[in-house]
C-alpha cells in the first residue's frame, strides 16, 4: 500500500516512536558530469527550516512544513496540502565525497551535490552456470 501511495501521488512517510508518521518527500537521484545529485521536492518549505546531514554513507534531509495560516477543519472543502515534520534518508554510493557537498534550494527544490571518486568503477565479476560454463559479467 506504501509503494501504491508512493508511485501514486509522490509522497510517503515514515513511522515514528510516538506512533505517528513523518512525510517523506519524493527525491531523484542520479550521477551526472561526475557528481552524485539529488533533488528533494519540497514546496512551500523556508531554508531556515531545512537541515541536511551525512552520518556514515547515509543522507539525512529533514525540516518542517509549517501551517501559514489557521483555518478551521469544519471550513475546508478539500485539504491535501500536508503540513508538519519529515525526514528524508537515502544511502549514498560508494566512492560519494561528502566532505565536498553542496546543498541549494531554490523555487521549491532542494538540491544536493557531492563529487564522485574517479578511481572507483565497475570490476568483472566471475558467473558460473551449469549449461554455458563459465562466463564473465561487468558489473556497474
Amino acid at each position: 500500500m506504501e509503494e501504491l501511495m508512493r508511485r501514486t501521488f509522490g509522497v510517503t512517510r515514515e513511522p515514528t516512536f510516538t506512533g505517528g508518521v513523518l512525510l517523506a518527500p519524493p527525491v531523484n537521484t542520479f550521477v551526472k558530469d561526475g557528481k552524485y545529485w539529488v533533488q528533494v521536492e519540497i514546496p512551500g518549505i523556508d531554508r531556515k527550516d531545512l537541515d541536511v546531514t551525512v552520518e556514515g554513507s547515509t543522507l539525512a534531509i529533514r525540516g518542517e512544513r509549517k501551517l501559514t495560516k489557521e483555518t478551521k477543519e469544519e471550513n475546508y472543502m478539500v485539504r491535501e496540502c500536508q503540513y508538519g515534520t519529515f525526514l528524508r534518508r537515502l544511502t549514498m554510493p560508494e566512492g560519494v565525497n561528502a566532505d565536498k557537498i553542496h546543498a541549494a534550494y531554490r523555487d521549491g527544490m532542494l538540491e544536493i551535490t557531492m563529487p564522485m571518486d574517479k578511481t572507483v568503477s565497475g570490476r568483472k565479476v566471475l558467473i558460473e552456470g551449469a549449461e554455458e560454463g563459465k562466463k564473465e559479467r561487468e558489473i556497474h
